[in-house]
This record gives structure tokens, sequence and C-alpha cells, in this order.
């Protein structure tokens, strides 16, 4: 399958050596400005808060990560100085911007940050978070893969990777027990939709576990088999890489979830709260954060993981006939700004 020269050097970015994702979130909207509003006793998070959270996670977590996801509000200019070069760089274009309405979410990018001012910024990839499911209004439907279509557009005419990630939401007056016991099947409807899986212009899929993520059963044990049957029908429909999201599990039930993940041939990870979780609980004591980040090493465990399990992204089976370059050779500059060689004498 062929790949545009952008788009191949960005997975290449985001994955270690080995072409395995390894990625570290820190744009989380509501699991960090909500709990720093609530100990705070203020309506806003205060920028200073939010920027020193996010430059802590950086300082200390980010050297173990092959790429790092970031937001542009709060997370680059706090943490950029503090990922190193080697790590490769994912910016969101949707943060806490949707429209929230009877009938379901309606995504937006934040204003001015389309893909081209995020390859401006030495961003690898963009990463959109699609809030979706299926029982939507026909108008939401239609914005929602309207506004899909559209990044995919961005995207390609920037030649940068696309992550797409989507997720399953309460709907306004929906209780959190309505949800909790419908969000699997929703996950699943997702999955199975033709146009939200429809794996043209884009690069890695960032999704949901497609079961519970809290007292995940042994993968080895006696219900191991029925959740690695969901894991595999999962992963079926799947046409592009793909990695595991947290939402919210502990570590030790992530690392469950992954292994699940892995044995259907997910190529890696993009986690953030069963990474930085427990640390963050210790905010406003900022020193006792950094110590426990420190001292952490939920990422050694899921790297050494992954590392284990995790099937390479360029050997995922849309690249059964290989991973090809296109343009290259004396197509390529041509195709990226006209043909100077051609005043040449030397070809």
């Amino acid at each position: 399958m062929k790949i545009s020269p952008g788009k191949l050097w960005g997975l290449r970015r985001l994955a270690d050596d080995s072409g395995r994702f390894k990625m570290l979130a820190m744009d989380q909207t509501g699991p960090i400005v909500n709990p720093i509003k609530d100990k705070r006793g203020l309506d806003h998070a205060p920028y200073a808060d939010v920027a020193r959270v996010k430059a802590s996670l950086a300082r200390y977590l980010a050297p173990h990560a092959s790429a790092v996801l970031l937001d542009p509000p709060f997370g680059y200019a706090a943490a950029i100085n503090d990922i190193p070069a080697r790590t490769g760089l994912v910016i969101g274009s949707e943060w806490a911007v949707w429209e929230v309405t009877e009938t379901g979410r309606k995504s937006r990018s934040v204003p001015g940050w389309d893909p081209g001012v995020i390859r401006r910024i030495g961003g690898d990839a963009v990463k959109v978070n699609l809030w979706f499911r299926s029982d939507v209004s026909a108008d939401v439907r239609a914005h929602q893969i309207a506004y899909l279509e559209g990044v995919k557009r961005a995207c390609a005419a920037h030649d940068i990777a696309f992550v797409l990630e989507f997720l399953v939401y309460p709907f306004p007056g929906e209780s959190a027990e309505a949800f909790a016991d419908r969000r699997v099947a929703l996950v699943l409807e997702a999955l199975a939709d033709s146009d939200v899986m429809d794996p043209a212009g884009v690069d890695l899929y960032k999704l949901e576990p497609p079961v519970a993520v809290h007292d995940v059963p042994d993968p080895d044990g006696p219900q191991g088999a029925a959740v690695q049957a969901t894991f595999d029908r999962l992963a079926r429909g799947i046409k592009r890489p793909w990695v595991l999201l947290s939402g919210g599990a502990s570590p030790a039930d992530f690392m469950r979830l992954l292994t699940y993940a892995y044995r259907s041939g997910a190529n890696g990870y993009l986690a953030g709260r069963a990474i930085w979780a427990d640390a963050f609980r210790h905010f406003p004591d900022m020193k006792a954060m950094d110590e426990t980040l420190a001292q952490s090493d939920v990422m050694e465990r899921l790297n050494a993981l992954t590392d284990r399990l995790a099937t390479p992204w360029d050997k995922h089976a849309c690249w059964a006939d290989g991973v090809e370059m296109s343009p290259h050779g004396r197509d390529f500059v041509a195709a990226y700004g006209g043909d100077p060689l051609s005043t040449c004498n030397i070809y």
C-alpha cells in the first residue's frame, strides 16, 4: 500500500525504532481541568496550575514515550521544553470546544488550529476526538461525518499524519449508571459504522476498549477467552494500525486490556490516566506529585509489555504488500512544488 512522504515520516516519528507506539496522552480536558477547578474552588482552572501539571507530566514521563499527545491551549507552550527532541509530537485540534445538543455532541476544532498550523509548530500528527454514538440525530451525525472528512482533507493537503480517536458519551440527562450499562454496546456499534471506520485518510486509530475497563479478567484465566473474542471481533474491522486508550482504567487493568489488544494485533498504546492519575491525585501538592511521577514505573511496565506483544505498525495487515512511499524517485520533486531538476543536466 502507498503512503505519502509526510504521513510516512509522521508514523515513523510516533513509533519507537521497532515500529511500536508507546504514546503518552496529556491533552485531557476533564481529567485534568476539572479536578484542578474542584480543589481550587473556582469556576475556571487557573492557567498556571494546568500548565504546571502538564510541564511536570512531560518532564518525568515523556522520556519514556515514543510520542506525546498535547493540546494547543495549555499543553504545547507549557510542556514542549521538557519533551525530548527524539519524541514524536501529536497535537489535538478539537480541544474542549465541542457543542452539546440534546441529541448529540458536535465536534469542532480550536479556532485557528488546523493541520497547517500544527505542521508549522513541528507536529508530526494531528489528533481529532470525534464524539460519536449511533443513536444521535441525523443532523448531528451529518455534522460529525462532515467534520471528519474536512480534517482528512486538510491533513492530506498538509501531508501530515492523522490520528482518529472517537469516544462514546452520555446524552444530557442520561445518568452515569445508564450510560455505563450501554457504553460497551455503543463502542461496538461505533466500530461497526462504515463512515467512522472508513480508513481512507486515516493513518492511525486510537480506540476505546470494547469491554469494561475495571476488574478486567485475567487474559489467561477462565473468562479470558470471551474477552479475547470481543477484541478479535474489534480488530477484524480495523483497516489501519491502531492503539488502545486507557479510558480511566487502573494500571493493572490497562495492562490486561493491552494484553488482549496486542493478541488481536494492536500496534501500541496512547494513554494518560492509567499512567499519571495516581500522581495527579496529590495536586495541589506539586512536590508530592513530582516525587510520585519520578518513582513511577508504570510506563516501563507498559513498554515492556508492548515490546513483547505489540505488532509493529508496518506489519499491520493493511501493509501486507509492504510500505511504499509515493511519490518517490524522479516523481518526488515535481509532486512537491515543481521540478528544478528538469533544468539541470543531471538526469
